[in-house]
């Protein structure tokens, strides 16, 4: 399966007038006033505010959240003279100028709400996938990035697909919108054929979805340059974390005219980016020119076969070592 090329478009970094009002249309809250700072001659940084939040008034959490891209605000938190405040991130996208009032923006910290946001413990925003941990604000952000709980990305190589779920709903995504083939079993016998071998893309050829163990495995083929050398290369991603994925081993093997390559390893799981993965190298990779001594005839056609087997590694209660699980 060959892929057309897509196009696509990206927004400007900068935002306008009119998409500011926006914003602010629905983010009008405002800090208590600036008291001035003594003896710093009219320097601005680091002003601090009169009083905190007064309870009744507004949450902190909504304090908290940026009124330009709504996400929470971590230092440096900037604010304008009239207390307005916004993320360092926004500061940078508004023209100097206040999303709130329009006043010019200087460079005052607001070191009262970051004060503020020390003092606070949140719930990992995964709480409702499962995540049962409490973390103070400013590590939240860092539990976040590689929580177990936090959805998968789509594993399809053939597009930049920006679809995020959980396992059940990548796969059914996978079946339904990117029409994967998918197979039950831990056994796999593939044949890929490209009428002109001599035309290698940078692009993804087949995407395979195993079912085995009660759980799904992504099997991939693709040619593509190594160096100036044009390579096909197939392997097999772990639809889950990284340490279930250690739990299973896969080979692959490829061959003809009496020659044969295999490959033996651990599948990668989903959370490496299939670019990543295939960067590192790590699966069978198959030189052009033996691809065509496998394929036999006149070498102007690619005819490949790919065989495989999954198989889930047992913990021996005796010795301690790892004995293999084939699946029937």
């Amino acid at each position: 399966m060959e892929l057309d090329s897509i196009d696509c478009m990206t927004s400007s970094d900068v935002i306008d007038d009119d998409e500011i009002h926006h914003h602010n249309h629905h983010h009008h809250h405002q800090l208590p006033s600036l008291s001035k700072p003594h003896g710093n001659n009219g320097n601005n940084n680091g002003t601090t505010l009169s009083s905190v939040v007064h309870p009744g008034t507004t949450s902190v959490h909504e304090l908290l959240e940026c009124p330009v891209c709504t996400n929470s605000m971590y230092p440096p938190i900037h604010q304008c003279h009239n207390g307005h405040t916004l993320c360092s991130t926004c500061k940078t996208r508004v023209h100097n100028r206040c999303p709130t009032c329009r006043q010019e923006l200087g460079d005052i910290r607001c070191l009262a709400l970051e004060k503020v946001a020390e003092s606070l413990e949140l719930p990992c925003k995964y709480t409702s996938l499962g995540c049962p941990e409490i973390f103070p604000y400013y590590s939240k952000l860092k539990h976040e990035a590689l929580c177990n709980f936090r959805p998968y990305n789509c594993p399809y190589a053939g597009s930049e697909c920006a679809v995020v779920g959980d396992i059940p709903f990548l796969v059914a995504h996978l079946r339904d919108d990117h029409k994967v083939d998918m197979h039950s079993g831990c056994t796999f016998n593939h044949r890929y054929v490209k009428s002109n071998p001599r035309e290698v893309e940078n692009a993804t050829w087949m995407l395979t979805v195993f079912h085995c163990f009660g759980q799904y495995f992504c099997l991939h083929f693709e040619a593509f340059q190594l160096g100036m050398a044009p390579v096909y290369m197939a392997f097999l991603r772990f639809m889950g974390d990284e340490i279930e994925a250690r739990n299973y081993s896969y080979s692959l093997e490829v061959g003809g005219n009496g020659r044969k390559l295999i490959w033996e390893g651990t599948p990668r799981s989903i959370r490496d980016s299939h670019r990543k993965v295939r960067d590192s190298h790590d699966g069978l990779i198959i030189q052009r020119n033996m691809a065509l001594f496998f394929s036999g005839g006149d070498r102007k056609e690619l005819k490949l076969r790919v065989t495989g087997r999954i198989w889930k590694e047992q913990q021996n209660p005796e010795g301690g070592a790892c004995i293999p699980n084939l699946c029937s």
